[in-house]
């Protein structure tokens, strides 16, 4: 009798690990970025390891926003991937599209300006990053805009 309710248990723990991981791997495919985005992504990559840090220790931000940074960067470091890198595709973009649906919740969550103020890239990166964030770039007129480095 005991062994027959363990084995229902476990069985049952299985199914639902199985379904709440499919259900998550579906959640990426739908928030993956579109077109280019995602290509762009992996080139913004430098730059966002470099935003991510600061975001996180940027006391004006909200703290739900600072969290889910600080929660992104300790998954970007685990050595454990939500899809395993030999599934095609989506095995090497998983990190990239879990950063990308973040990064739109900070920027929606905390502000533009409040992300610009860390960007350490450039101002053609930013506005890569603004569409990935699902966000319009700040007009030149804007005059919340940073100015250019100098040689830029």
């Amino acid at each position: 009798m005991w062994g027959s309710w363990w084995l229902d248990l476990l069985l049952g723990l299985a199914a639902g690990l199985l379904l709440a991981w499919a259900a998550l791997v579906v959640a990426l495919i739908i928030a993956r970025p579109r077109g280019g985005l995602l290509r762009e992504a992996l080139r913004l990559l430098p730059d966002l390891l470099r935003l991510l840090p600061r975001l996180a220790g940027d006391r004006s931000l909200p703290r739900g926003a600072r969290i889910a940074v600080a929660l992104l960067l300790a998954y970007l470091a685990s050595p454990v991937d939500l899809v395993p890198d030999f599934i095609p595709v989506l095995g090497y973009a998983d990190d990239a599209i879990i950063t990308a649906a973040v990064l739109r919740w900070v920027v929606h969550r905390a502000g533009l300006p409040a992300v610009r103020r860390q960007w350490p890239g450039t101002e053609a990166g930013f506005a890569a990053l603004c569409r990935l964030a699902g966000l319009a770039p700040p007009s030149p007129a804007d005059p919340r805009r940073r100015p250019p480095p100098p040689g830029e």
